[in-house]
Formats: structure tokens, C-alpha cells, sequence
């Protein structure tokens, strides 16, 4: 045989090959056997991956376990020992607490005390470490606070003048500002799973949500709700494409598409949805139904509950009752995920819900419990509220 011939072989060979592989690949996937080794496939987005009970801050070892409630009636803030159940010291504050407020870097604990809409406002750091609260900071108007993603700003939610005030995270020192003009009474946050832009209700006037681009700080846009109602917390969900929004005068939470801006969907809750809280999962949405409409001092013992939400379906699992009646507000989810603390905004009370069985164990406080937190929690970060964290 020639070398000519070998080499014509070998290159008929060759062609053979190609044509085998081009008809092979026109069916199945080109790479399931040349490549050798399939290539990752895209990972699902978590936002909350760090947040699980396995993921404490160093920053957070040596806080003691606490719940700690801002008592908005009494000026003061109630300390519970989470493992006993017991109130172990209480505190005066400002005027009017809001919500406690861990800081972006886990080392502080913030009171929001907003004053009743006035300049009389200031934020009073607790140490979690000794559970004793540090000097009051003359603030206008805190009635709520969050933190810039990368740590740079607190960002105050100052409802009276409809802006956010970006400042200090530490001194508190005035930076710049956010008008927020078409939102009356601007409430709750959450960011995008991009900490792109971050998404306030705006309590008042029938409420809505105004949506702030983080890298121009500017809005960029409003949104109406189909129904007139009084927006509270908002919650992302652990995909980072739906926005859980609670409607106190609808009874349920509104679902919003993020990206668009556009209302999806409503899912009805219980009397006077308030309050959000994701479980330490990162599956399951805690929904607190205060058991009134009314903003002021309603009665106590009303129909209070929790709802339970399977992200996965947007479907309710459970509904849990406070035994005797109750107003379920804001709070938070302990570190092992088995307790979850809300305040009683009308009873005087704080419940601890266990998170599996949903049975209600009751804890005497001052007057007017709101945005308490449980300390310490898993996280990389704080971005604010009771315990928004990343």
C-alpha cells in the first residue's frame, strides 16, 4: 500500500468522523462525550443562603440571646431572655419607639424612636453584648432604618418630611437625601436579590410603593395597588422575583414583579396583615395578622393570628391563632429558626410562636409593643429593620 493511498485513507477516515459527529449533534447534546465533562449548570439564585442557622458572624459570638422590644406607649424597651421567656430588664428610650434596628456591621443595636412625627426624634445604640443601651442620638423623624448593601449609609426613613436621609452608619452625621414626594408615609423596605434598587410601601393616602435605583439614588417609580389599602412590611422572596407586600386594611399580601414594577398576584391572610418574617430556611413566609384595621389603640384580645406561605406554591400551609385573641406586629425569627417573636401592638404582649407546631407561649411587656428583634441572628449583614438579613 502507498503512502499516498494511507494518506487518502486516513483522511476519508477523518471525514467519516465529522460527518458522524455533525449528525449526532444535530440530536443530542455535541459535548455529552467530547467534552468530556458537562459544564455546571446555572445555580439557583438564594437570597437568604446565608442566613441559616449555621451561618453566625463572628461579630455576633458573644451577644447575648435576647428579644428586645420597643415599647412605643411607655418610651422604654423590654429585654426577654429568649431561653427563658422571661423580661430581665426595661430601659427608657426617646419618645416613641419604633423598631429595633440591628446595624449593617452586627455590632449595634439601634431604637428608632421617631418622636410622633416631629424633630424630637432620636436613635438610642444598644450594645447586644451587655443588653444596656450607649448615649441618644438627636435624629428628626427615624421611624424606621436601613443600611445601604455595601455598609456605606443608614438610610432613615423619615415619614414627616417624605425622604430617605442617608447618614453615617456610625456617627449618624447627616450625608444626603432621597425625596420621596408621592409617597405618603413611607414605611418598609426590601432590596432587589442584586441590591440594584430597593422597593418602600408608602403607608398613607391609599397607599402604594415607590421604587429607589441604588446607584443614582433617585426614584424610579410609583406604583398603586388594585385596591386601596395601608401597606406595612415587604419581604423578597428567596428566588429574588417577588416582592410579598402586607396590606393591613386588605387582610392579605399583595405579590409585585420586581423587575417590572407591575402587581402579580394577592394572597388573603387574616385580619390586618402587618408584619413579615421569613423562616430560618428561607422557605416559608410568616405573615402577622394584627386582628384589626384600626391604627390606633383597638381593643385587646382581638382575632389575631399568623399565616404561614410555601414560597415554592405562593400558597397558605398553615394559620395559627392566638390563643385568648391577640395583635401579632412585627418581629423575627430566632437563630435556630424555632421561635418566632412577635410583638402585641394592643395587648400589652409578646408572643413567641414555635415555628413547627405553631403553639403561642405569652410574655408581659410595656405599652404598645412594635418592631422588636431577636438577637443575635445568621448573617453576613444587616440591612436593617428587625433583622433584614443577607
Amino acid at each position: 500500500m502507498t503512502r499516498e493511498h494511507n494518506r487518502f485513507k486516513a483522511i476519508f477516515v477523518l471525514a467519516l468522523c465529522v460527518v458522524a459527529l455533525e449528525a449526532t449533534s444535530a440530536s443530542a447534546d455535541p459535548c455529552a462525550e467530547a467534552c468530556g465533562e458537562q459544564s455546571a449548570p446555572h445555580e439557583a439564585v438564594n437570597i437568604y443562603s446565608e442566613t441559616t442557622s449555621d451561618h453566625m458572624a463572628p461579630a455576633t459570638l458573644d451577644a447575648l440571646p435576647r428579644v428586645y422590644v420597643p415599647n412605643h406607649g411607655s418610651d422604654s424597651v423590654s429585654v426577654i431572655d429568649s431561653q427563658t421567656l422571661k423580661e430581665v430588664d426595661r430601659f427608657r428610650v426617646g419618645r416613641h419607639p419604633q423598631h429595633i434596628v440591628p446595624s449593617w456591621d452586627l455590632k449595634t443595636l439601634w431604637v428608632a424612636n421617631d418622636a410622633g412625627l416631629t424633630n424630637k426624634g432620636s436613635l438610642t445604640p444598644i450594645d447586644p453584648k451587655t443588653g444596656k443601651p450607649g448615649k441618644t442620638i438627636p435624629v428628626d423623624d427615624p421611624y424606621n432604618m436601613y443600611f445601604m448593601p455595601d455598609g456605606s449609609s443608614a438610610i432613615i426613613v423619615n415619614e414627616a418630611y417624605r425622604r430617605l436621609e442617608l447618614r453615617d452608619p456610625q456617627t449618624m452625621a447627616i450625608k444626603s437625601f432621597i425625596p420621596t414626594p408621592a409617597c405618603h408615609g413611607i414605611n418598609h423596605a426590601d432590596f432587589a436579590a442584586d441590591n440594584s434598587y430597593v422597593i418602600f410601601t408608602c403607608e398613607f393616602a391609599g397607599g402604594g410603593l415607590v421604587k429607589v435605583d441604588l446607584s443614582t439614588q433617585k426614584v424610579v417609580g410609583n406604583l398603586t395597588l388594585s385596591k386601596k389599602g395601608m401597606p406595612q412590611d415587604i419581604r423578597l422572596s428567596p428566588d429574588g422575583k417577588v416582592f410579598y407586600v402586607a396590606d393591613m386594611m386588605n387582610d392579605g399580601v399583595f405579590m409585585i414583579d420586581g423587575s417590572s414594577f407591575t402587581e402579580i398576584g394577592f394572597i388573603p391572610t387574616g385580619v390586618g396583615s402587618h408584619g413579615l418574617a421569613v423562616s430560618r430556611d428561607g422557605t416559608r413566609l410568616f405573615v402577622a395578622n394584627r386582628g384589626s384595621h384600626n391604627m390606633k389603640r383597638a381593643g385587646p384580645h382581638g382575632p389575631g393570628s399568623v399565616t404561614v406561605i410555601d414560597f415554592a406554591t405562593r400558597s397558605v400551609v398553615a394559620q395559627w391563632p392566638v390563643p385568648g385573641g391577640g395583635s401579632p406586629d412585627m418581629g423575627n425569627v430566632s437563630a435556630d429558626g424555632k421561635q418566632l417573636w412577635l410583638s402585641g401592638r394592643f395587648d400589652g404582649e409578646v408572643y413567641m410562636f414555635d415555628t413547627t407546631s405553631g403553639t403561642v407561649s405569652k410574655v408581659r411587656v410595656g405599652v404598645e409593643p412594635h418592631g422588636l428583634t431577636v438577637w443575635p441572628q445568621p448573617g453576613r449583614y444587616s440591612e436593617g429593620h428587625t433583622g433584614n438579613m443577607r
